[in-house]
């Protein structure tokens, strides 16, 4: 039974395995779907929503009064059986509004905008805050996620916050985590996310809140199974080098346990991950299997969790036949280098490697040019001569190449997401 509850294709860079004394690289790109019949039958469950948001010093003004305005329509989209509850943090977590059946959303609305921003960035104030108010509801009943809106560091508190989203991953509380300008720390917020397979994202400018909001809250509603992780239990010849989400949402993958934690699979789109494996030498003549073993929570199942699998053989040969790699696989292994080769960057940068990095630079400005995304080539051409200049990147440059490269990700698919829509104009 469990095999039918879950759709998984599977697409591969090779069809067969080279007998070579090198190892070699083996790329796959799987989807998660759910069957139709199930997508008929399922009864979709409420979700337990908590907005945590900074209202710190640095927010004050038109970061604010966008926040604001988003979370109140937000509320507006929210069905009847929803539970919301609204978070403030800055050195202290205030809870605007606890956790509340809607019914009657105009008195929740009123609460939101008499906020007012003050004090300093203690994100764990805010994130424990929040993991209280949605514990007041069966988690079990729900689908539960935090989404996180700041705009600064957070000061001290760093690893409580990613042991709190742990905590909250075992327990099924999804986190995501969106930076609102360029002083935020991209790293921290995808390792805030990483457990429960969440989203972090980069806002760029105020009135971009709004659709992040929306479309997370878009994605959450149409979500058929929850908690779903890929096992590492693979064979010694395999390894897995990389991996990365690329629908509904691009997101770096991260192993806990020999487990990826992907997150969700949504009604209206694909599950979608990239997977780089490193092959080493394998006799000829032989067979080499490689399990994906997915295991998910489904509503409705008897089970608290089920189990599909999908087994991917390759022969190992002498002389392996030629097979133009898929077409899908090709975009997303091209785009998946410039990410790869923008994060190379920041990493020289980081250790003083400044030589190294320029020339990256000018190497991925050529490819962006060469694949005709304009404008991501023009904010890494700026970042070339800030190189040469100054000898740093930019926040912001680095920001919107990251996560206009993400973007990229996501559409090279072709699911056509709106949720990839966000960072589009960086393209």
């Amino acid at each position: 039974m469990s095999q039918n509850l879950l759709d998984i294709t599977v697409q591969t860079s090779l069809a067969q395995l080279g007998a070579i004394d090198t190892p070699q690289v083996l790329y796959m790109l799987a989807e998660l779907r759910p069957p139709k019949k199930q997508v008929a039958a399922q009864v979709s469950q409420p979700l337990n929503l908590a907005l945590v948001i900074d209202r710190s010093t640095s927010m004050k003004g038109e970061r604010l009064a966008r926040v604001k305005t988003a979370a109140n329509l937000v509320i507006e989209k929210l069905a009847a059986g929803d539970t919301v509850s609204l978070i403030t943090y800055s050195d202290r977590a205030e809870v605007v509004v606890p956790a509340t059946p809607l019914t009657n959303r105009l008195p929740l609305q009123a609460k939101i905008m008499g906020i007012q921003a003050s004090g300093g960035t203690e994100i764990y104030q805010g994130l424990a805050a929040g993991m209280k108010e949605m514990s007041k509801v069966a988690l079990d009943q729900h689908i539960s996620h935090l989404i996180l809106l700041t705009d600064g560091h957070t000061y001290g508190d760093g690893e409580q916050c990613l042991e709190l989203a742990r905590t909250a991953a075992g327990r099924g509380i999804g986190f995501s985590a969106f930076g609102i300008g360029s002083e935020w720390n991209d790293q921290f917020l995808d390792e805030l996310v990483a457990p429960s397979g969440g989203q972090s994202g980069f806002i760029a400018e105020p009135e971009q809140i709004l659709h992040f909001l929306r479309q997370r809250i878009k994605g959450l509603g149409a979500v058929y199974a929850q908690n779903v992780r890929l096992s590492a239990k693979l064979p010694e010849s395999v390894e897995i080098k990389e991996a990365f989400k690329l629908a509904p949402f691009a997101q770096p993958l991260t192993f806990a346990n020999r487990e990826l934690a992907l997150g969700a699979v949504e009604g209206r789109a694909p599950l979608s991950i990239l997977l780089e494996l490193t092959i080493h030498p394998v006799p000829a003549g032989r067979t080499l299997a490689i399990p994906l073993q997915f295991k998910a929570n489904i509503a409705g199942q008897e089970k608290e969790e089920v189990t599909v699998n999908s087994m991917q053989q390759f022969a190992v040969v002498s002389k392996p036949r030629d097979r133009k790699m898929p077409e899908a696989l090709v975009k997303a292994v091209q785009i998946f280098n410039m990410y790869r080769m923008n994060e190379k960057i920041f990493h020289d940068v980081e250790g003083g490697n400044i030589d190294a990095a320029t020339k990256r630079m000018e190497s991925l400005t050529q490819r962006f040019r060469e694949a005709g995304f304009t404008q991501l080539a023009q904010h890494a051409s700026a970042e070339t001569q800030r190189l040469l200049q100054t000898g740093a990147l930019s926040l912001e440059g680095h920001k919107q190449l990251k996560y206009g490269t993400r973007t990229l990700l996501t559409s090279s698919l072709g699911v056509g997401l709106d949720a990839a829509e966000g960072g589009a104009n960086n393209a």
